[in-house]
């Protein structure tokens, strides 16, 4: 439970002038790092998981992701700097993005696809109180 009182604590707590949230700063820097919606899934094709990112952006069922997967397509450097702006370790950083980014992807691409040079900046924080809600215990369609 460390890891949900820490980020509750930063998104409750901490405030970044910039873009409001630790959280929402870590994801949107990830998502800018990769090129968006569309470059992270480039990047799972690459490294043969587009099937797990395709189901993410589906209508179904979320299919699951391991912490050493994230770590292996996004690379440790990028995790160290997610790590970092949250205030956790590396392994804490790649369990937390193997549990949430599916559900981010899922809301991120609400029509089933992932729509090209779409800002996923806006929807990640039109999503942030929803994902508050899951960090906390609502529900989620994942």
């Amino acid at each position: 439970m460390s890891l949900l009182g820490n980020l509750i604590g930063a998104l409750t707590g901490q405030s970044q002038a910039d873009s409001g949230h630790p959280l929402q700063a870590a994801i949107g820097s990830l998502l800018e790092q990769n090129g968006g919606l569309q470059g992270l899934m480039e990047k799972f094709n690459q490294g043969g998981m587009g099937d797990v990112f395709s189901s993410w952006v589906g209508m179904g069922e979320n299919k699951a992701v391991s912490a050493e997967q994230i770590t292996a397509l996004l690379g440790s450097e990028q995790i160290q700097g997610i790590a970092s702006g949250l205030g956790l370790d590396a392994s804490k950083a790649s369990g937390f993005l193997a549990e949430y980014l599916p559900k981010l992807v899922d809301k991120l691409t609400p029509g089933g696809q992932v729509v090209p040079g779409a800002n996923a900046s806006d929807g990640l924080a039109a999503l942030m109180p929803s994902l508050l809600q899951s960090l906390t215990g609502g529900t989620d369609r994942a």
